[in-house]
């Protein structure tokens, strides 16, 4: 059986260009959908881990979808604020069971900073890797990867930029305290700043404060800007946040609350379960795509092989006669072909998977430097050990008929042909 093994092997490569480009077009097809596993199944994970215990959002009149993305996962802009008096409201709903405000608005260095309560991180259940969560405006909590690539640490500070991207103006003379550092989760907390409401309304009361022209020429709006608790406070009636989360209190409220706050003067629902499910058809269109792309790779590939061991069955007539004639039985003849479609199919699979692995890496890298989605490569499904059975038969699909023209081979009119 070594023997047999060996001069399949060497029978496999006695073409190298013809063997290479197979492996190639086997390779690329399993790499495909490989790649489609591993993304759509992390996409899929992550909405379903960031979106666990929000049954609700509530934000400004504007797209649901741009409403979800901006509040749960953090990838858009908000369609704007809703009055601090409207959380009141919601929380005294009655099925409403737990409503929590974020207000947005400022970055550092394209991570977000959001204004929110203790409540958001009870709602991921985070843990904190080090210090505290904050106890007072301008305090802050990192995420696991902000602290990670900005080297910030506890006890340092830091100013934010006006807007959610990277070209915003510096609130430079408002500084915040790292205080508390999370433990990696995976998830939407790990890349965002989290801070006290009062903090958000510190900074941007003080910035309105310092685009006030000075007229009376003292400087008194320069120099409270400088110092956001000494900033003329707003109104508390004007203050506002930019969205709610909700969790309802009874089945009843995802009936009926969703249609009272869309009847409210400015306010707009989003349904997250629809949303997200709009969303995953969205992605969907594009895995069908290069699910499809795949499949057509491993039918070009299942072809090449077919054509490429018939021919080799071919050429290799007289090997195969003297085989027989030095006693190995036609099942033996047969499953030299076989083997030379085994082992295309192992080493189709290894680097396939290893193809796929590396092909989300490096969407991870390009989504992470654009503080967009959490991709892993380690990510393992379990739907990938189908992988190189799917590759074995493919192969084996491919070679057998090629492996019955071996069997069926008659020795007598081989040695009677001429050469």
């Amino acid at each position: 059986m070594n023997k047999l093994s060996r001069l399949a092997w060497r029978y496999l490569w006695a073409q190298p260009l013809t063997s290479a480009l197979n492996l190639v077009l086997l390779s690329l097809g399993l790499a495909a959908i490989s790649f489609v596993l591993l993304v759509s199944e992390q996409i899929e994970a992550g909405v379903k881990r960031d979106l666990a215990g929000i049954d609700l959002l509530v934000g400004a009149k504007g797209s649901p979808m741009q409403i979800m993305l901006s509040g749960v996962f953090h990838l858009d802009v908000p369609t704007g604020n809703i009055p601090l008096r409207t959380l009141k409201q919601l929380k005294a709903h009655p099925l409403v069971a737990r409503a929590i405000p974020l207000s947005l608005g400022d970055s550092l260095r394209g991570y977000r900073i959001v204004g929110t309560t203790p409540e958001y991180l009870d709602l991921y259940q985070a843990k904190l890797a080090a210090g505290q969560i904050w106890q007072q405006p301008m305090q802050a909590v990192l995420g696991a990867e902000v602290a990670r690539e900005l080297g910030l640490g506890l006890g340092q500070n830091f100013s934010g930029s006006h807007g959610l991207g990277e070209q915003g103006d510096a609130h430079a003379e408002q500084t915040y305290t790292v205080v508390g550092l999370l433990a990696p989760s995976g998830g939407v907390l790990d890349r965002l700043i989290l801070t006290d409401l009062a903090s958000v309304w510190a900074v941007h009361e003080a910035h309105h404060e310092e685009s006030k022209p000075d007229t009376a020429g003292t400087g008194a709006a320069h120099q409270g800007g400088n110092h956001p608790s000494e900033a003329q406070p707003q109104a508390a009636a004007d203050r506002e946040i930019t969205l709610a989360l909700l969790s309802y209190r009874s089945p009843l409220a995802a009936i009926s609350l969703p249609r009272w706050v869309n009847a409210q003067p400015g306010l707009q629902s989003a349904a997250p379960a629809l949303e997200s499910a709009r969303l995953l058809r969205m992605v969907g269109v594009g895995t069908e795509v290069l699910r499809g792309f795949g499949w057509v790779l491993l039918l070009a590939a299942a072809g090449s092989v077919w054509v490429t061991l018939l021919h080799s069955v071919r050429e290799r007539q007289p090997d195969l006669a003297m085989l027989r004639m030095l006693g190995a039985p036609p099942w033996r003849v047969a499953l030299l072909v076989s083997l030379e479609a085994l082992y295309l199919a192992a080493l189709a699979s290894v680097l396939g998977l290893c193809l796929g692995h590396a092909s989300v890496a490096l969407l991870g890298h390009a989504l992470a430097a654009d503080r967009s989605l959490q991709l892993s490569a380690a990510w393992f499904s379990p739907w990938e050990l189908a992988i190189p059975a799917l590759a074995l038969a493919m192969s084996l699909l491919a070679a057998a008929w090629p492996a019955r023209t071996a069997f069926r081979l008659d020795v007598s009119e081989l040695l009677q042909a001429p050469h």
